[in-house]
């Protein structure tokens, strides 16, 4: 039965176990793999990969679209075979890797990949490994919960080799929507008005030479780490809903709002669960990545139609999901994340962006990557796609952790991925700043007043005042005391 999922008869020689596979990659090579937050990625020929002995050295830069799911990352990082990382991940024993220097990492806007690869900026993929539903008459590959880059590294690999995952079934034909951009000098608008709006092709275009192995899985997707709402994202999620009830009454937005994205983890999705409550109604999201809350608004009515790059659910969200497929299909479309993701559409649509902080300081600059200036987390993802070009940006964090130790509002953050100029609205359990209009010495009263927690309030608010005695300017800072708060946990334990 799973032959019938090659339907281009002219490959079926080319079937083989992930071992004979993970032989054609080679020291030195570019690797793409498909994967996008944990969905469609290669779960048998990368782990093949890490589990081969090798010749030394061997090493490789491995290109995603995003994060991979069942400990891939950090099955081959400790196997020592990566070079070079690009461009986001969320494995624990990577990021220690990438920490102390063992894996170099480029931490790139989403959108970007594709980008540079198509005009040469970055080095050539030699080889692909691509999840795939099953293999069209003419070569193309129907994917399966993400598209990411797929469909570069399939335009542009050497060598292919295609893992078709039986678990997903045939069925998904159609969710997707695969259309590239044309290169430079030549490129014209990409034809999206709406979230719904369908353009391209519903597989991706392949050039059967290229395949030299097709293996078989039947591996599901990592599971989404769901966690249940607690008392500091509820309060986030009302502030936030509460600001958007009073743009309405505005006049400024209507009850069906603007299409919205929101970044991945269990502040984004206690943010979108909470407009299962509210009086919002039609709403359309334009996202990378489609969630538990996601399949919850659309359960409810809500929400009419979403957009994005992949389905990262948790286990019972994904059995809901594909074992009903109908019904959703025609309510949701996956895309190239340089089309989820790509900054004129986000503007041309007025998306509504909301994304997690680690950390911002009084005049809304936001560290979304680093723990203290220097080890990174995860990565910047899509966030500044959104964030530069949304028609509101948002970011969200609570404003203490570790029993009130931390405050992740700050005098001055230890790294900048979005500067005060991409953001407009602040949110954290204590409360929201609206930031539009205001000048830095403005912007800083109202961060203070609104989202600060009450421990650290009074201590920020002296910062402010004597920066403005002392140093005076546009944008009044103590470069002595700015990092000192980071300074102090490090030798305490405590921002106190």
């Amino acid at each position: 039965m799973q032959y019938e999922r090659i339907k281009a008869t002219q490959l079926l020689d080319k079937v083989t176990t992930a071992e004979e596979a993970a032989s054609f990659i080679k020291h030195g090579m570019v690797v793409g793999s498909s994967g996008f937050t944990k969905a469609g990625d290669s779960k048998l020929v990368l782990d093949a990969l890490a589990k081969q002995v090798r010749p030394d050295p061997f090493k490789i830069t491995l290109v995603t679209g995003a994060s991979l799911g069942h400990g891939m990352d950090g099955k081959l990082a400790n196997a020592g075979i990566l070079a070079k990382r690009m461009p986001f991940q969320v494995d624990p024993i990577l990021r220690k890797a990438i920490n102390n220097g063992s894996v170099l990492f480029i931490d790139q806007h989403l959108s970007e990949s594709a980008e540079l690869l198509h005009n040469r900026n970055l080095p050539p993929v030699d080889i692909a490994i691509i999840e795939a539903a099953f293999i069209e008459r003419d070569g193309s590959l129907v994917p399966t919960t993400s598209v990411g880059n797929s469909v570069t590294f399939a335009a542009l690999a050497k060598q292919v080799i295609i893992e078709i995952n039986t678990k997903v079934p045939e069925e998904i034909y159609g969710l997707h929507d695969i259309f590239q951009p044309e290169d430079y000098p030549h490129r014209n608008v990409i034809p999206i008005v709406a979230p719904e709006n369908r353009i391209g092709r519903r597989s991706i275009r392949l050039d059967p030479q290229k395949v030299v192995a097709i293996v078989f899985s039947d591996v599901q997707d990592s599971p989404a780490d769901i966690a249940p709402p607690d008392l500091k994202t509820t309060a986030i999620a009302q502030h936030l809903l509460h600001f958007f009830e009073q743009e309405v009454k505005k006049g400024v937005l209507t009850d069906r709002l603007l299409p919205l994205q929101a970044g991945i983890g269990k502040v984004a999705n206690a943010v979108l669960s909470g407009f299962q409550n509210s009086n919002f109604y039609d709403l359309r999201m334009f996202s990378e990545v489609l969630q538990d809350s996601t399949f919850d608004l659309l359960d409810s009515g809500k929400l009419t139609f979403a957009s994005a790059s992949s389905i990262t659910v948790s286990s019972a969200c994904y059995d809901r999901v594909f074992g009903n497929l109908q019904k959703y299909k025609d309510r949701i479309v996956l895309r190239p994340q340089n089309i989820s993701n790509t900054p004129g559409l986000i503007r041309r649509l007025g998306v509504i962006a909301i994304n997690t902080a680690i950390e911002f300081d009084i005049y809304g600059n936001v560290n979304s990557t680093h723990i203290s200036g220097t080890n990174i987390m995860n990565g910047i993802g899509g966030s500044g796609d959104f964030a530069r070009n949304a028609y509101l940006s948002i970011f969200v964090t609570q404003a203490a952790s570790k029993e009130n130790q931390i405050s992740h509002v700050l005098p001055m953050v230890s790294h900048v991925d979005h500067t005060e100029h991409d953001v407009d609205i602040l949110v954290t359990d204590v409360g929201l700043a609206d930031l539009r209009g205001l000048a830095p010495r403005e912007r800083a009263q109202v961060i203070i007043d609104h989202c600060v927690h009450p421990d650290y309030r009074e201590a920020l608010q002296s910062y402010f005042e004597r920066a403005k005695q002392e140093r005076g300017g546009h944008t009044p800072h103590l470069l002595e005391e700015a990092f000192s708060w980071h300074t102090r946990f490090r030798e305490t334990g405590s921002m106190k």
